[in-house]
């Protein structure tokens, strides 16, 4: 298995083939920071530009330590202290980047398609870190490596996604990474947060979150897009808490082995209460450690890595 693209935009376009090759790579990468000396010089003499035209923390500091490990020179750019408040497009904000001789662009963006936009005329690779509520390609990779890591493999197994698809890239990307690895994906939550319309890529949809429950392997919460979605898709945090919300009696009726899964940021007390976010069953800080291998993986792929084979182990 071997890794030629170019850019990482999207699950959707890539063969499980491909995102097993991802998830290889950053094996080998995560056994690289378990040695006294962390870094490698995979990336020496490259630039790499974190385009953060939305906010972060997890994602951007994840994807800054990565690109340091790999021994690359890091530009941290944001769009409040930057020419984007004056006016200028992405277009010409990212074609300046690129005369500074940047290798790779890491963009994070509210519109969906600003990856793809970039891709079609920039020399850079370009990876989306987020783009609006499309997809968020390394989170969805990140979460199928933990859940590999813990459970040894991703065919046959079930996996609830509960909370606010709708407006969530990172249930996109997930639904498109674990149905091509062969895991059986259910979604739940509010009616008006989880339509039908996901069936016709291959979930069970439900809102009645005992039965979504019930018999899943894993569980991965979302939280409420307040900043992409209408006042009007649900009544009050409280009734979506009640109805929706995995606490300890409702994580009592699950199976004894179920992971408990969050990207963050966690509302605590909302569609998680902290004794469930904090407990045994929890995997929540291990996708965060996770997440750093991952970011080194794509780094690397993108920027003409074949695959594990080439990282000394």
């Amino acid at each position: 298995m071997t890794w030629n693209r170019k850019h990482l935009l999207d699950i959707q376009s890539l063969s499980a083939d491909e995102i097993v090759t991802v998830l290889d790579t950053a094996r080998a990468f995560k056994a690289v920071g378990e040695r006294a000396i962390k870094k490698v010089p995979a990336l020496r003499g490259k630039t790499v530009v974190n385009l953060f035209i939305e906010p972060s923390t997890r994602t951007r500091i994840s994807f800054e330590l990565a690109a340091q490990r790999l021994t690359a020179d890091v530009i941290n750019f944001t769009a409040e202290a930057s020419s984007l408040k004056k006016g200028e497009t992405l277009k010409d904000t990212a074609r300046n980047l690129e005369a500074l001789n940047a290798d790779i662009i890491i963009i994070r963006h509210s519109a969906t398609g600003a990856p793809h936009f970039l891709s079609r005329f920039l020399a850079a690779s370009v990876i989306n870190a987020g783009d609006g509520a499309h997809e968020h390609p390394t989170q969805a990779l990140l979460d199928t490596f933990t859940i590999r890591e813990k459970k040894g493999t991703i065919a046959g197994l079930k996996v609830t996604i509960l909370g606010d698809i709708l407006y969530s890239r990172v249930a996109r990307s997930n639904i498109w990474a674990l149905s091509k690895l062969g895991a059986k994906v259910t979604l739940c939550g509010p009616s008006t947060l989880v339509p039908r319309a996901f069936e016709q890529i291959g979930c069970r949809v439900t809102h009645d979150v005992n039965e979504a429950i019930a018999d899943a392997d894993i569980i991965n919460l979302l939280r409420i897009q307040h900043e992409r979605q209408r006042k009007t898709m649900f009544p009050s945090i409280g009734e979506y808490t009640g109805l929706f919300g995995l606490n300890k009696p409702r994580l009592a009726q699950t199976k004894p082995d179920v992971l408990i899964m969050h990207p963050g940021p966690i509302n605590r007390g909302v569609e998680i209460d902290s004794d469930v976010a904090d407990g045994g069953r929890s995997v929540i800080l291990e996708q965060v450690t996770n997440g750093l291998a991952v970011r080194m993986a794509v780094l690397f792929l993108v920027n003409g890595g074949k695959g594990p084979q080439e990282i000394g182990a």
